[in-house]
């Protein structure tokens, strides 16, 4: 079992950056691919952005492409996403979540989820 925990969020303005963690216990994530996803309210969930156990491969919406960066540090047992020029419609809960294998932007196919930390970017 892993367990991930979200933090970082919070309030910021348009324009603004932030960096969000993710921290994992409970076993080593060097193995896991990794994920982040975000969900605002009255929305499905969408994928964001995710890196391959290495860290050598990444992969990002488009809607974040060049101004998001997905990380990780697998001595830390720790994934990070760094926002850059933030929009309002980046408001919403982003979680973090582990699979097995290589990258997906489907959540269905990752195992292990946080709970989430809330962002909000006003105008």
């Amino acid at each position: 079992q892993v367990q991930l925990v979200e933090s970082g969020g919070g309030l910021v303005q348009a324009g603004d950056s932030l960096r969000l963690f993710c921290g994992a216990s409970g076993r080593t994530i060097s193995s896991y691919a990794m994920g982040w996803f975000r969900q605002a309210p009255g929305k499905e969930r969408e994928f964001v952005a995710a890196i391959t156990g290495s860290g050598e491969n990444t992969d990002y919406a488009d809607s974040v492409k060049g101004r998001f960066t997905i990380s990780r540090d697998n001595a830390k047992n720790t994934v990070s996403l760094q926002m850059s020029s933030l929009k309002p419609e980046d408001t919403a809960v982003y979680s973090c979540a582990a699979k097995g294998g290589g990258l997906s932007r489907y959540p269905k196919w990752y195992d292990y989820w946080g709970q989430g930390t809330q962002v909000t970017v006003s105008s």
